[in-house]
């Protein structure tokens, strides 16, 4: 590894540090300059006694000075401490990292199979620009891309598990299951994921689709490629080994990006499918006004992206010199 690559590395290094401490400082407040008693929401009913009320501020630390609050919180999250959830009256961190696995295994499987299919369906219609397959490719895609995900999953649950009864209406895995077989259990694991991967999979797909296009035109305009060409490369040749490979630069930045917004854009899926993901229990932290579990969820989900975004840099910069020079 040369100096320079160390240098840049470095520098992303501290530039992630110092976002890391920017998200957990505005995580911390903001969840306290919302109006209203976060303990006082927890009891809607005006029975309970100011004592009781009391008592639950000081379990968790909400009568000290804001000042001593952030420092605790500090200490805290950096010892992997995200508090106690006020509705399941269990760690934070226990909770979201037993949600964690569903998240991941649903987002892992649609970013590769929506980056590859992108990739190749992107490549195939800007080598064939003008054409009623690049028309077909790129309207499609559109299309795919404007309409909202949560819309997507309605409609596939409409026509798919209402209508034609081909799928389950959501979960992942059915009522005793968990006494069947290994390979039983993976074969329902996919009937139940197979809806919800679609759906993330046709949302994703058509930006891909239209970023690849995109970058394959700047490419095919190059001179190099003219050179291959000249010199009797097949068509096949000059696709894949010269303008793919140098196409893929922007596309490896976004699906780095994308690993991080996903998770925070999956809410919607596993709402409609009832995944029991951290998308969902974002949803039901807001309906239990669990203001400790939304403030440690969004915690993960910006520490996801930010990391994401870490490891894009530094593809992107190993992939062009030009990044790190400058």
């Amino acid at each position: 590894m040369s100096k320079g690559q160390v240098k840049y590395i470095l520098k992303k290094v501290l530039s992630l540090l110092i976002t890391l401490y920017i998200v957990i400082t505005i995580n911390f407040f903001l969840f306290r300059i919302m109006p209203g008693n976060a303990v006082r929401l927890m009891f809607l009913d005006p029975r309970v006694s100011k004592e009781n009320i009391d008592l639950m501020m000081k379990k968790f630390g909400l009568d000290k000075p804001l000042w001593m609050q952030y420092l605790i919180y500090i200490r805290e999250t950096v010892s992997g401490n995200l508090g106690i959830s006020f509705w399941k009256n269990e760690p934070v961190i226990n909770i979201i990292m037993s949600r964690l696995p569903q998240t991941i295994i649903l987002l892992t499987i649609a970013i590769i199979v929506s980056t590859s299919l992108g990739i190749i369906l992107g490549a195939y219609s800007a080598w064939r620009k003008g054409s009623l397959t690049d028309s077909v490719i790129l309207g499609l895609s559109l299309i795919t891309y404007s309409i909202p995900s949560f819309w997507n999953g309605i409609l596939l649950l409409l026509v798919f598990s209402f209508w034609l009864n081909l799928f389950p209406l959501g979960g992942t895995g059915s009522i005793g299951i968990s006494h069947a077989s290994l390979m039983e259990q993976i074969l329902d694991f996919a009937w139940h994921s197979t809806l919800p991967l679609i759906t993330l999979i046709l949302y994703y797909l058509g930006g891909y689709v239209m970023i690849m296009r995109n970058s394959m035109l700047d490419v095919l305009s190059e001179d190099y490629i003219v050179a291959a060409y000249a010199k009797g490369l097949s068509d096949k040749r000059i696709l894949w080994r010269h303008a793919v490979r140098n196409a893929l630069l922007p596309v490896t930045t976004v699906t780095a990006l994308n690993f991080g917004w996903m998770i925070a854009g999956v809410i919607e899926v596993e709402v409609v499918f009832s995944w029991p993901g951290v998308g969902r229990l974002v949803y039901d932290a807001i309906i239990q006004r669990d203001y400790p579990l939304l403030q440690g969820a969004f915690l993960i989900i910006a520490i996801s992206v930010i990391i994401a975004n870490f490891i894009s840099d530094i593809i992107y910069g190993f992939l062009d010199p030009r990044i790190r020079k400058g």
